[in-house]
């Protein structure tokens, strides 16, 4: 039987907690949400707490302090407190399609298949969302990737080892992972990344379990682009960006530096991490960390590494 828990973290989603939780309780296979309150400064515990009393099914829970803990220590909590044998994550400001679980009951049949993922799309919640989003993302209105895959496939086209590319990285709010299969690899979101935590969690939970992608050519869920979304505040680029991504890019080295993977990955991960490092300084200290970098591997050099330093 296929059961599912729902794990939604919840700061200052007034506007949109409710859209989100009904669009969960449309599936029967949805056997409980749990709601994850992190200290929001607007109304959305009062928000969680009526929910609450409306369904069982909804369960209300906040960190031990009552302390904003930021989305990965919030997912982690809510990992904890899931009770199904299978996971899947809702973003409190998003939504799913009545088709969200159309493929997961026989693709789970295979026990062998450990994770699905399909494609996620956007609705505009807000003019100044949209000219955000638009400026960033070049009118991206479907997150997916190219092709259907599956096992190691997945790992390595997110990595960009693929023949050909793989595609954008697949939305966290389309994910279902057995439960089982979490804890035996003891893996959780990264709680030190406040931005970029998800993507993070995928790339690892691509190499430690099987993934098979589901539905990739039509929309399972939706993203709701408005004013405050953080990852269309963060100009391409900008300082901010650069420090953003060399936090992800280090906390998935550090990952791999100390993981039993093949050194082919360790290497390009690796490759990587440094690209962001070196695009991070500015003047001499650039030069000498290049430096550095081609006499530690000349692979630097190559065109998919070399890019985004020289573009800085």
């Amino acid at each position: 039987m296929f059961e599912v828990s729902i794990i939604i973290p919840v700061y200052n989603a007034t506007e949109f907690l409710e859209k989100a939780v009904n669009s969960a309780l449309q599936f029967d296979e949805v056997k409980e949400i749990v709601l994850i309150e992190d200290k929001s400064t607007d109304n959305s515990l009062e928000v969680c707490q009526r929910l609450v009393l409306q369904n069982t099914k909804i369960k209300l829970y906040q960190h031990p302090d009552k302390g904003n803990h930021g989305a990965g220590a919030t997912r982690n909590l809510g990992l904890e407190k899931a009770q199904s044998e299978f996971i899947a994550f809702l973003d409190s400001d998003d939504y799913y399609l009545p088709n969200r679980f159309d493929v997961e009951k026989e693709i789970f049949k295979d026990p062998k298949i450990e994770g699905t993922f399909g494609a996620i799309g956007v609705e505009f919640l807000s003019e100044k969302g949209k000219e955000e989003y638009d400026k960033k993302f070049r009118s991206l209105k479907l997150t997916t990737v190219n092709y259907s895959a599956e096992g190691r496939d997945v790992f390595e086209g997110l990595l960009g080892l693929t023949p050909k590319p793989f595609g954008a990285f697949f939305h966290l709010n389309t994910l279902t992972i057995r439960k089982k299969a979490l804890n035996r690899v003891a893996l959780r979101f990264n709680k030190d990344l406040r931005v970029h935590q998800d993507t993070d969690f995928i790339v690892k939970l691509s190499y430690l379990c099987y993934l098979k992608s589901g539905i990739i050519d039509n929309a399972i869920a939706i993203r709701g682009i408005h004013d405050n979304n953080r990852i269309t505040k963060i100009e391409k680029f900008s300082p901010e960006f650069d420090k953003r991504q060399l936090l992800l890019r280090e906390s998935i080295y550090k990952w791999a530096k100390d993981s039993n993977i093949d050194n082919i990955y360790k290497e390009h991960i690796y490759l990587f991490y440094l690209t962001f490092k070196i695009a991070r300084k500015k003047g001499i200290a650039k030069f000498f960390t290049f430096v550095s970098a081609i006499f530690y591997n000349y692979k630097i050099l190559k065109t998919k590494y070399r890019f985004y330093y020289l573009h800085k």
